[in-house]
């Protein structure tokens, strides 16, 4: 499932691989999954997207976006019993939302100056739409990014059962992480390593 933040008006921003040059899929996984992203991108005067950006963040209308397929709803600030039936990855988190000017600020500042590097295992589109509402970073990427469903499968690929599936789906939440911070959108270049100054150029 592709992620995205709705800004009203029937509008999304999203984060996705392109083939340009900034940004480049590098897997065989990466660019299948690319060809199932919507490409219909617009100039959004709400944010000030320029339509020749080229960092991945991109605003579409829902429909486009959608392109026939159905509407999924992420689940924040869930109870552990309902987390638990949720046997899925990347359906739902254990953490709280931010309020919704918040997570429009986020967005909005991403939609100029992009998510970094479009990589399917540690930056994807869950990630993306996990940052701008909740703020949180996962800083160790050596063990995994914050994408559920990336963290799931390989929860399932590691378990023998279906305990170790949930307890190792439980483990990776954002809400039993210790390497999870909560960075301003201005500083988050610097906190990931994609530039050397907190201040965007």
């Amino acid at each position: 499932m592709i992620r995205r933040i709705y800004i009203g008006d029937n509008k999304v921003i999203h984060f996705a691989a392109q083939g340009g040059s900034e940004i480049e899929t590098t897997t065989i996984s990466d660019k299948l999954l690319s060809s199932f992203v919507p490409q219909d991108s617009f100039r959004c005067s709400g944010c000030g997207l320029n339509a020749e950006n080229n960092n991945g963040v991109r605003v579409s209308d829902l429909d486009s976006f959608l392109n026939g397929g159905k509407l999924y709803r992420f689940e924040y600030g869930v109870d552990k019993m309902t987390f638990f039936v949720h046997l899925r990855g990347g359906t739902c988190t254990l953490v709280q939302a931010d309020p919704v000017e918040d997570v429009l600020h986020r967005a909005k500042v991403l939609c100029e100056t992009g998510f970094g590097r479009y990589d399917l295992l540690h930056n994807n589109c869950e990630d993306f739409a996990i940052y701008c509402k909740t703020g949180l970073v996962v800083m160790n990427q050596i063990q995994g990014g914050r994408s559920g469903q990336v963290n799931a499968l390989r929860s399932l690929l590691r378990s023998d059962d279906s305990v170790d599936y949930v307890r190792s789906k439980y483990q990776v939440d954002l809400s039993n992480r210790k390497d999870v911070v909560k960075v301003a959108v201005e500083d988050i270049p610097v906190k990931l390593g994609w530039s050397s100054s907190s201040t965007f150029v």
